[in-house]
């Protein structure tokens, strides 16, 4: 047996400060330094106010856009769009993948009156926009005027490639800083703190923890603006495994925004809605490293294995449109379907398709080969490094190589629009919603209660261009929100009980760990939460949860700081667990729309369902509410979408 002994374990990089707490005071603070979050700090710091914004990273590249941006959408107010911001806000309210007429519109409209302006804001901070170089020179989807470059659709001009999305992040860093404000990098919020240290009063600051040293913080604040993405693991926890699969999302986004907003008193909704796991986790590819037709790969040409060209679906879902015509064939508010032929399950089964099929860069035109290759590709999320630099040292080259695309069966070709990464994930492994999981707001982008505001995926926004744009205009009303009142002591009672539960898995030498604990929370709810619902089911999972948070989360334990948020963070999928199985109980009726399936309640999109279920917690127990469809443009709102922006908009 070999002698092991001079193996030493490997001390903690930071010193360890449990026992230390600061307080700092500020008029706003962002907690989320994504996109939408460092766009909000920005916006309300050049509106005057006192500025800090937390992560858990480190803000020059964190958030789920931190590594690349390759397109952004929704530029309807710039010169050259043929779809006005209300044409654009209907149409999305009618698309699947943003829960059709359960959509959030009034984010959506903010987004379609701001993009335009946000990007050329961006384009001020050094984010190369245009081909300034004339490399596009020609190219069908080059404006030669102002060499902006648009994708998915050249006629209606409503989305914009960009030359340098990777540069992004970093550039917003720089220009936070520029303004003053304070940025605290490794920072988790804990909770948000409340007047009195009630649920369902004024939010007047938040608590939270150092990811290195586990040192405690106290921010005071006038208003707080939560941008902490889409909530991500619930089903399907793997680190280890996820890896580069992950499409987008930042694995730090696990809902503790829309978890502090619940425990706040403030409502939250769509929880009930959840898709099978689209980034396909473990069982996926590096995004964008083999072929697909949506998305960034819009256009793409594509052959089978003998070199037959298989055609796209039009826009009326039923006609085949060859590859060359896709961008000019779209819903008119960006275009990520790219289906193929719906004749080609036959094809492929007959003969006459033969697998495995091929993205022929060759075949396409240059400036088409150009811009998916090293415009959208390398700009685009993580194919940065990953792909693209990668590809090009390993000696890909797209002027003369294809990339084969993933064989799957023939009936997966035409079974969604991003079959590359959809349907090829077990069953029971679920996500909360593209649009789901969204903090009730107003048309100020504030919360059910004062002092909150929200932005980006907590909102069921549209990628980069819906982060921004709602960032920086929820930044700008919480800035005109704070300028009304004044800071308001902290109560020390709410402080001390966050402090017992955070540091108490510290004082723990062994039991259960992190990974562990999330791993049985999952099960959970692949057993129980799946695709199929029913009374007796969730009631199960129900108390199951109350069984787990009574037994095995009191034996949770961490060594170090890291993976005291991590405890955190079980603590965060624990209570989303029980608000969507509660949201799930309470809508009593299956729904297409939100992907939502109650076999104890067959029957599909009954008109009297239709309205949200909210969830919120007061007095320490769950409250469920509803609110009408379209309840922005009901009541105290004016039926037109424009009158309510400019109405309740703050000026930049």
């Amino acid at each position: 047996m070999r002698d092991h002994s001079y193996i030493k374990p490997m001390e903690w990089g930071y010193p360890i400060e449990y026992d230390k707490e600061s307080e700092y005071q500020y008029d706003v603070i962002v907690f989320g330094g994504g996109l939408g979050g460092i766009h909000a700090a920005i916006a309300a710091a050049k509106k005057g106010s006192k500025v800090a914004v937390l992560d858990k990273g480190p803000v020059i590249r964190s958030g789920s856009g931190g590594t690349g941006v390759d397109h952004w959408h929704s530029v309807h107010t710039n010169p050259a769009s043929k779809v006005t911001p209300d044409d654009a806000v209907e149409i999305y309210m009618k698309m699947p993948w943003f829960g059709e007429k359960f959509c959030m519109g009034h984010t959506r409209y903010i987004e379609c009156m701001e993009s335009w302006e946000t990007l050329m804001d961006l384009e001020k901070l050094g984010v190369p926009i245009r081909d300034m170089d004339d490399e596009f020179a020609g190219a069908p989807f080059r404006d030669e005027k102002t060499k902006l470059m648009y994708a998915y659709d050249y006629e209606k001009k409503t989305v914009i490639r960009l030359r340098g999305g990777a540069l992004m992040k970093p550039l917003l860093k720089a220009e936070a800083e520029r303004v003053g404000v304070d940025i605290f990098d490794f920072i988790s919020v804990v909770g948000l703190l409340t007047e009195g240290g009630k649920q369902g009063t004024r939010v007047i600051g938040v608590a939270a923890v150092h990811f290195r040293t586990g040192k405690f913080y106290i921010f005071k604040a006038k208003a707080v603006v939560m941008a902490t993405g889409r909530p991500t693991g619930l089903w399907n926890q793997f680190y280890e495994m996820n890896g580069s699969a992950a499409r987008f999302w930042d694995p730090n986004c696990v809902g503790d925004g829309q978890m502090m907003a619940y425990k706040a008193g403030a409502d939250v909704t769509l929880m009930e809605m959840s898709t099978r796991v689209l980034t396909a986790g473990p069982f996926g590819w590096h995004p964008y490293s083999v072929g697909n037709t949506s998305n960034t790969w819009v256009g793409a040409r594509m052959v089978d294995a003998n070199g037959t060209l298989i055609e796209y679906v039009g826009p009326d879902g039923k006609n085949t449109i060859p590859y060359e015509e896709v961008n000019y064939n779209t819903s008119g508010v960006g275009h990520i379907e790219g289906m193929l032929d719906r004749d080609v399950v036959r094809k492929i089964k007959s003969g006459e398709l033969k697998l495995p099929f091929y993205i022929d860069f060759p075949g396409m035109t240059p400036h088409e080969r150009r811009a998916l290759w090293g415009l959208m590709v390398g700009n685009e999320g993580k194919t940065n490094l990953g792909v693209y630099k990668a590809y090009q040292a390993w000696g890909f080259d797209p002027d003369k190589d294809m990339m084969q695309v993933p064989v799957f069966p023939p009936d997966v070709y035409s079974a969604h629009l991003m079959w590359n990464q959809y349907l090829i994930t077990p069953i029971q492994l679920r996500e909360l919603n593209n649009s789901g999981s969204s903090v009730v707001t107003d048309w100020q982008l504030k919360a059910t209660v004062d002092g909150l505001y929200g932005c980006g995926y907590m909102l069921g926004n549209n990628y980069a261009a819906g982060a921004c744009t709602c960032g920086r205009y929820a930044g700008r009303n919480a800035a005109e929100y704070a300028k009304t009142i004044d800071n308001c002591a902290v109560e020390r009672k709410q402080v001390d009980e966050i402090k017992q539960r955070l540091y108490a898995p510290a004082t723990r030498k062994d039991g259960i760990g992190w990974k562990e604990f999330k791993q049985g929370l999952a099960r959970i709810m692949q057993d129980n939460v799946g695709e199929q619902k029913s009374k007796s089911v969730l009631e199960h999972a129900l108390n199951m949860l109350q069984s787990v948070k009574e037994g095995e989360f009191e034996e949770l334990y961490a060594r170090n700081p890291h993976e005291l948020v991590r405890v955190h963070e079980c603590y965060t999928s624990m209570v989303l667990a029980e608000m969507v199985i509660r949201a799930s109980l309470a809508r009593e009726a299956s729904n297409t729309f939100l992907n939502f399936s109650r076999y104890d309640f067959p029957e599909v999109n009954q008109p009297e369902w239709d309205k949200y279920i909210t969830v919120k917690e007061l007095d320490g127990k769950p409250v469920i509410g509803e609110l009408p469809l379209r309840y922005f443009l009901k009541g105290q709102y004016s039926g037109d979408w424009a009158e309510n922006y400019h109405k309740y908009k703050a000026k930049g």
